[in-house]
């Protein structure tokens, strides 16, 4: 793939954040009445950690990552991103899983260094080309020789998931008539797009991105020498089967993606295996949660706004509820595994 078109696609994933902004200015009066005071998430997280303590005490914890680490929001009761650790183009969440995980360890020192659209490339350089023209300075300068605890969620953005996730969504609830060759985005077809003369090209860029990661993880080590290294999967949020119009995928399409995220997850977890980081698995404690399901009962949202801790996010992204029962199960794994 040419640098060009490199850039086209990870430019296409970062304007996926500008879609719902129209939504997020109609919910804007709902968020600021009367009934925010209101703090949807205090109870959760305020029951985070307990029972669940670090087996050693974490005093300066570290996260990296991409929009599944952000868990990136456009507008909630907070107002817009959280920029206290990354611009406002990161699209950090107030509650995303590592501030509830840091609210849960109580670590005297804290940076956020997670910002939507991130790459493994981002972890040593600046990310640049943010959808409000702002860059996140590369993630690696947050780290220090003393930092203790380190998350790392990265890896669908180095094998192009997220935009084949997208590629997937269809207006229709059948295959496209007109085009075999899969036009992606808005008429689906992602299979037809990334499969081609036998070849799975996701399956390749999946494949390509473990080396990228495990060379992360070892450059934490290097960078962190006494950190705990934490590599966070991604959760089981894309159903196996199709549930148009819930989710507007044909059975084709969604099955096809499903099997794309369980390969990711696989890959994340042996580069976790050959750097060196400790795997903590979302994916195996998320079931039941996916886009398919309630407004109430599913971790992510396929078009961005949200009841579930009212808030617009970025399509096909966790929402609060997903940051919770990611920080659950990071916070299970300090509880239940000696570093």
């Amino acid at each position: 793939m040419t640098h060009a078109t490199q850039h086209r696609r990870r430019r296409a994933v970062r304007l996926t954040a500008a879609v719902p902004l129209a939504l997020g200015t109609l919910l804007a009066a709902t968020l600021s009445s009367g009934t925010a005071s209101a703090d949807p998430w205090s109870a959760a997280t305020a029951q985070l950690g307990q029972g669940q303590q670090a087996q050693r005490p974490v005093e300066e914890y570290v996260a990296l990552g991409d929009s599944w680490t952000a868990d990136v929001v456009i507008l909630d009761r907070h107002g817009g991103p959280d920029t206290t650790h990354a611009p406002a183009g990161c699209a950090q969440s107030h509650v995303n899983y590592p501030k509830l995980v840091q609210r849960a360890v109580r670590a005297a020192i804290f940076r956020d260094a997670s910002c939507g659209a991130a790459t493994t490339d981002d972890f040593s350089q600046p990310q640049t080309g943010l959808p409000l023209g702002d860059t996140n300075p590369p993630q690696f300068d947050r780290l220090t020789p003393t930092t203790d605890l380190v998350t790392v969620g990265i890896g669908g953005n180095d094998a192009g998931i997220a935009a084949a996730g997208l590629d997937c969504l269809n207006l229709l609830p059948v295959d496209n008539p007109i085009s075999q060759t899969g036009p992606g985005l808005p008429l689906g077809g992602c299979r037809a797009k990334y499969v081609r003369d036998g070849v799975d090209q996701l399956s390749v860029r999946i494949q390509q991105s473990e080396a990228k990661l495990v060379d992360a993880f070892r450059a934490i080590r290097r960078i962190s020498p006494h950190a705990r290294i934490l590599a966070v999967d991604y959760m089981d949020v894309v159903p196996a089967h199709a549930c148009y119009p819930r989710v507007p995928a044909t059975e084709t399409d969604i099955s096809y993606i499903h099997a794309k995220f369980v390969e990711l997850n696989a890959m994340v977890r042996r580069a976790a295996e050959r750097g060196g980081a400790e795997l903590v698995d979302t994916y195996a404690v998320t079931g039941g949660h996916d886009l398919c399901q309630g407004p109430f009962e599913r971790y992510a949202e396929v078009f961005g706004p949200s009841v579930n801790g009212v808030a617009v996010g970025v399509p096909a992204h966790p929402n609060s509820a997903g940051a919770r029962a990611q920080a659950d199960a990071v916070l299970g794994h300090l509880a239940t595994h000696r570093g």
